[in-house]
């Protein structure tokens, strides 16, 4: 049985797409998920199963979503191992590391594109583009940034979900704790 994290974009957020984590966990322990936990509102699922295709398990939650909330959400599903090696392999120094976010990136976005981005530069802020997350330091914040999730969806032209470091360590906790 192998262990992965669900990525949930775009859900929770103002008040719109609600998905209560306690319905999401008993939906998916009815399909068959095993040791379904959530960590906080913001759309963090670790579970455990015995499909290897990481895109049929997306297929399935975005079905059950869709069917139980009435609407769709994009689905991004790392095993561990992944997550951790995208954790790892953050470039900044530990203090900016702690204080930095990581959007996961749900394909390898244009290499025109990543170059384009890469010629911005704001004061404060600094970004890494690999092919699966962008890695972003500000020293102003998250709330007072001119980089955000969408406007890295909107100049990769890529689907995409960002979280804080504490969020990473947790996740990587949790899912640890399965393997």
């Amino acid at each position: 049985m192998k262990t992965y994290i669900a990525l949930l974009r775009g859900i929770n957020v103002s008040g719109h797409k609600k998905v209560p984590m306690a319905e999401l966990r008993k939906i998916l322990s009815k399909v068959g998920f095993v040791n379904v936990q959530t960590y906080i509102q913001s759309g963090n699922v670790i579970f455990q199963s015995t499909e290897e295709e990481p895109q049929k398990l997306t297929n399935v939650i975005q079905k059950e979503i869709k069917n139980h909330f009435d609407f769709e959400v994009p689905i991004l599903i790392k095993t561990h191992d992944e997550l951790l090696c995208i954790f790892k392999n953050c470039p900044f120094s530990q203090e900016k590391k702690e204080s930095s976010y990581f959007t996961l990136l749900y394909w390898t976005p244009d290499q025109l594109l990543v170059e384009n981005l890469g010629e911005l530069k704001y004061p404060n802020e600094e970004i890494i583009i690999s092919n699966s997350c962008i890695y972003f330091y500000s020293s102003m914040g998250y709330g007072n940034t001119k980089y955000n999730n969408n406007f890295f969806e909107r100049k990769l032209k890529v689907t995409a979900t960002a979280r804080n470091y504490k969020t990473m360590l947790k996740l990587l906790s949790l899912s640890s704790d399965l393997k």
